[in-house]
């Protein structure tokens, strides 16, 4: 699978009703592929996986299956419980989807051992190549990752733990068992923060959760990054990314109900987010709309 570019985690639209908007989220992928994502991951942490039942993911994947048109490859989240993970894989690959990215199980924390069956057992419930998402209570040794990275199902992996020493130990490992093509992704909330240090480790991808709402500004930092413009990249980390991180930190679940609530003072009717998470109060989106302005502001130069 190739994945190059801006890695775009749309979020789950739901109307008044609470009830999934399908066509709001088709036009919200339409929209980012247009804007230039190089990958849709669809369902995922910023999609509010953990808040949607089997037949919503089914019906979620299949709209940004059609609406990303075979522009760029469209993958989903699977996770949770074992049974449910499988039901997510084989529905998406129903749905048409290139791939999954395969996030923890619920709630456990078991041995590497433990965890290579867990992903072994998703995969062999459909076709799809599957990405490794790191995180929480699913933690993989740097030898697990290279020994899961020979097998033809996993195609990459994405870390959300943050420490740089593990990750340079995952590539250096990885690289000796299969070469450059095995993709390696950091997966942190608000990730262009640490990209410049995942980067110089050898993960040249990252996941944007700010290209849901603020595709102008992610789309700078992407390419000053890339073309190493360190006045763009720090102008970019100081006068937003920071600032938003901030923000993020003052509550739990902020890290996915300020991205939606950031889609949702551009314009877009994606509604509010699903218990357990909490849609920021007045104080908070003024601060949020501030740091937006600002963003804007600095990505036009």
């Amino acid at each position: 699978m190739q994945l190059d570019g801006l890695l775009f985690f749309p979020v789950t639209p739901f109307d008044t009703a609470g009830d999934l908007a399908p066509e709001v989220l088709a036009d919200h992928v339409a929209d980012g592929v247009d804007a230039g994502a190089g990958g849709v991951f669809a369902a995922c942490g910023t999609g509010e996986f953990h808040a949607l039942d089997l037949a919503e993911y089914r019906q979620l994947v299949g709209a940004a299956v059609r609406a990303a048109a075979g522009r760029v490859p469209v993958l989903s989240g699977a996770g949770g419980p074992l049974p449910h993970a499988r039901a997510c894989a084989r529905a998406a690959a129903e749905a048409g989807a290139d791939g999954l990215l395969l996030m923890p199980p619920y709630l456990v924390q078991g041995p590497g051992g433990g965890l290579e069956s867990y992903v072994r057992q998703v995969a062999e419930a459909s076709s799809l190549p599957v990405i490794i998402y790191q995180r929480s209570n699913a933690r993989f040794s740097a030898e697990d990752v290279a020994r899961l990275a020979k097998e033809p199902f996993v195609v990459g992996f994405k870390d959300g733990l943050g420490d740089i020493e593990h990750a340079q130990r995952v590539v250096l490992e990885v690289r000796e068992a299969v070469g450059d093509e095995f993709l390696l992704f950091n997966g942190l909330p608000t990730a262009e923060l640490s990209a410049p240090a995942y980067q110089a480790v050898g993960f040249d991808l990252y996941s944007s959760a700010a290209f849901a709402f603020v595709p102008e500004v992610a789309g700078a930092f992407h390419t000053a990054l890339r073309n190493d413009d360190q006045v763009v990249v720090q102008r970019l980390l100081s006068g937003f990314y920071r600032p938003f991180a901030e923000l993020r930190d003052r509550v739990p679940g902020y890290a996915v109900s300020l991205v939606k609530a950031g889609a949702r003072l551009r314009g877009r009717a994606v509604g509010p987010v699903r218990a357990p998470l909490v849609d920021p109060g007045p104080e908070h989106l003024a601060v949020l709309q501030r740091i937006i302005d600002d963003g804007l502001r600095l990505a036009r130069g």
